[in-house]
């Protein structure tokens, strides 16, 4: 269980991320024509995994944007967007500002995945919605970085993230 904040409020989510070295869980998540995509459906490439609790707020939506510029110019990697957002509202929110490089997924059917993944929010304000995470996984699904945004407010450490796709 992690101890963050949301507005300097102090929130505990669901576990711990997954650790640096284990194969990342695999997971089932819904793309907006209700496909499933799972991590598997990715193995040869390295990813990133944006996580955060909805794209309807200004620092998850400015994470996509950050991502989606970033991706366009990333070699055999895949940036996947995670909420618990509607496919259709994760949508919506791609056409309207132009994102084309990063692949938006929903968890809005159970949550298993910010529950597998340890970072579902348990008390709170967005208790059920999944805490602001970011982890890059290596083309054979293995944990490189993990960061959980200690304030859910404040946005990723962009480098350090992008860097870790570099450490092979």
């Amino acid at each position: 269980m992690a101890s963050i904040t949301l507005g300097g409020t102090p929130v505990e989510t669901s576990g711990s991320l997954p650790k640096i070295g284990d194969k990342a869980p695999d997971f089932k998540l819904k793309v907006s024509d209700l496909s499933t995509q799972t991590l598997s459906d990715f193995e040869g490439h390295k990813v990133v995994l944006n996580i955060f609790p909805s794209v309807d707020t200004g620092t998850c939506a400015q994470s996509v944007r950050a991502f989606n510029k970033e991706a366009a110019e990333m070699e055999n990697t895949k940036v996947l967007c995670i909420s618990r957002d509607l496919p259709f509202a994760q949508a919506r929110f791609c056409g309207a500002e132009g994102i084309e490089n990063v692949m938006m997924l929903s968890d809005f059917k159970d949550g298993s995945f910010g529950k597998d993944y340890g970072l579902e929010f348990k008390t709170g304000a967005f208790e059920g919605l999944h805490s602001r995470c970011v982890i890059v996984l290596d083309e054979n699904g293995i944990v490189k970085y993990t960061e959980q945004v200690q304030e859910t407010a404040d946005e990723p450490n962009y480098k350090a993230s992008l860097y870790a796709l570099l450490d092979d």
